[in-house]
């Protein structure tokens, strides 16, 4: 199982935003996509910051209460951002996604270019077609 890369799971066309980019707008492309989060690039496709569900809540209710759309992803974004790299071992990534880590890890490569991203949902998969694999092809 250790040989299982990230690359092998990723989600390769992934939901994405721009630091510019209104919350309305932001919102309306998570909600759309069913993703929890997803990475901020930027015009060279690099990640600069990650937008969660949980970043956007505080600055939605107010917005939605005073009606002003006046918040920007760079408002809420994080910009310290955990990655993994295409070729990492799915196992080590899910030692690594303990509670309170990220639930979701863009994927970039050695220049720090968007290529997926992974979820933990997305090991739970790998996880379960290798326990699949046992049963059906047995040691």
């Amino acid at each position: 199982m250790e040989s299982i890369k990230v690359k092998d799971y990723m989600n390769k066309r992934p939901v994405t935003f721009k630091a510019s980019m209104s919350l309305s707008v932001a919102l309306e492309k998570m909600l759309n996509a069913n993703q929890s989060g997803g990475p901020v690039l930027d015009d060279n496709n690099r990640v600069v910051g990650f937008l969660s569900e949980q970043d956007m809540i505080h600055k939605l209710l107010k917005m939605g209460y005073y009606c002003h759309d006046t918040n920007t992803v760079d408002d809420c974004m994080h910009k310290e951002i955990a990655s993994v790299l295409p070729d990492e071992s799915i196992i080590k990534l899910a030692e690594e996604m303990l509670p309170g880590k990220p639930k979701l890890y863009p994927v970039v490569d050695e220049d720090d270019r968007l290529v997926g991203i992974i979820t933990r949902r997305d090991i739970l998969k790998a996880i379960a077609t290798q326990i699949d694999d046992c049963f059906h092809h047995p040691v």
